[in-house]
């Protein structure tokens, strides 16, 4: 099988069905993901950016880049967001290659790290990712993981957008 990772700002018939998606996926209000997706598409900034992986016509997975997660350490940013996989789709490189991709595009765009909010341990490690410190996320009870991706080489490289 293969996947497309798509750029939303490349695709933008994709916008209102990314931000559904995403909304579905992770119950952050529809109208946040949609102002987010707008912006990405009309504004020059880096920052917001948003990506989707497809199979067909159907998203199968998807990440954002946003200024902040839901965390406190303002410092830290931007940061990659909402990365999900379908259960039906995953191991099978879709979610290391949107990793890549996120990486290899915010460098062109003049970002040269990305900071991640995670609970999980050992997953980003594989994709050149490494854990800088623990932090309490907004409303969370239990401290998550702050992962860092730099393009200083450091942190492995950016590669091929689809799998």
């Amino acid at each position: 099988m293969s996947c497309a990772v798509w750029k939303i700002r490349e695709h933008p018939q994709m916008a209102d069905r990314a931000a559904e998606w995403f909304h579905e996926k992770w119950s952050v209000p529809l109208e946040a993901y949609r102002e987010s997706m707008a912006e990405c598409l009309v504004d020059s900034e880096a920052v917001p950016q948003w990506y989707v992986a497809v199979d067909g016509d159907e998203i199968v997975g998807g990440l954002g880049v946003i200024e902040n997660d839901f965390h406190p350490r303002r410092d830290l940013t931007p940061n990659v967001c909402a990365v999900y996989v379908e259960e039906t789709h995953r191991c099978q490189g879709i979610a290391g290659a949107m990793l890549e991709l996120v990486c290899a595009d915010m460098a062109g765009l003049g970002v040269d790290a990305l900071y991640l909010l995670t609970d999980h341990t050992s997953f980003y490690e594989r994709y050149g990712w490494r854990f800088l410190c623990m932090v309490q996320g907004d409303g969370e009870a239990e401290c998550s993981r702050i992962y860092v991706h730099t393009q200083d080489g450091e942190a492995g490289q950016a590669g091929a957008a689809v799998v």
